[in-house]
């Protein structure tokens, strides 16, 4: 349902008889609906496990449409297989960087994907460990 919100100026005209009379002169309409995509306020954290390399393409698909902050276990893929989980974090890195997105490591087993709306706070002396 596409909602109209209505905003109206009124002018009231003194005529000799001293009635009021109201006219409607301009009015500006506007669309409050953002579309079928409107998400609202909230941003969703969603968590996510790279078993495969294959595993990240629902994390770059969530994080394309910009609306989530992903935390991914990379923990099952580093203990399988260490050269497939460079490949992934390589392709979820410059994904990221693409979309104007941050990424960085969080502790040992997870790194962190945000859209461009949002920024990972990093301490003065940490290193980055993606780099």
């Amino acid at each position: 349902m596409r909602r109209l919100f209505s905003l109206k100026r009124i002018r009231k005209t003194n005529y000799d008889d001293d009635d009021l009379v109201e006219s409607q002169d301009d009015y500006v309409e506007l669309n409050t609906d953002a579309g079928p995509d409107a998400r609202g306020s909230k941003v969703v954290v969603r968590s996510f496990a790279l078993e495969d390399f294959s595993d990240i393409k629902p994390v770059l698909d969530v994080l394309r449409e910009g609306y989530t902050v992903c935390l991914v276990n990379i923990k099952p893929l580093k203990d399988k297989d260490l050269v497939e989980l460079k490949r992934a974090i390589n392709k979820l890195k410059k994904t990221t960087e693409a979309l104007d997105g941050d990424i960085a490591g969080f502790g040992d087993d997870y790194i962190v994907l945000t859209p461009s709306f949002a920024e990972i706070y990093r301490a003065a002396g940490t290193e980055d460990v993606l780099e």
